[in-house]
């Protein structure tokens, strides 16, 4: 899902680049380092955002879990 929103985004902003150009300072409207430091940005955090709730969950012990339910 995380691949599919940056490739989205990426084209979503590839294709409004002259509305933004000229808000743009020092910075091209298709530098592709800014493009690809954002999109690294983002896949990072889901990243981030997936595994320390799934490492946590795979500390609990199951018994415990399912005696509680």
């Amino acid at each position: 899902m995380t691949s599919i929103g940056v490739a989205l985004g990426v084209a979503t902003s590839l294709a409004l680049t002259r509305l933004t150009a000229s808000l743009l300072f020092g910075v091209q409207a298709t530098d592709p380092l800014v493009f690809s430091a954002a999109a690294l940005v983002l896949v990072a955090a889901a990243f981030v955002a997936c595994y320390l709730p799934a490492r946590r969950a795979t500390r609990v012990d199951l018994s415990i879990v399912l005696r509680y339910q």
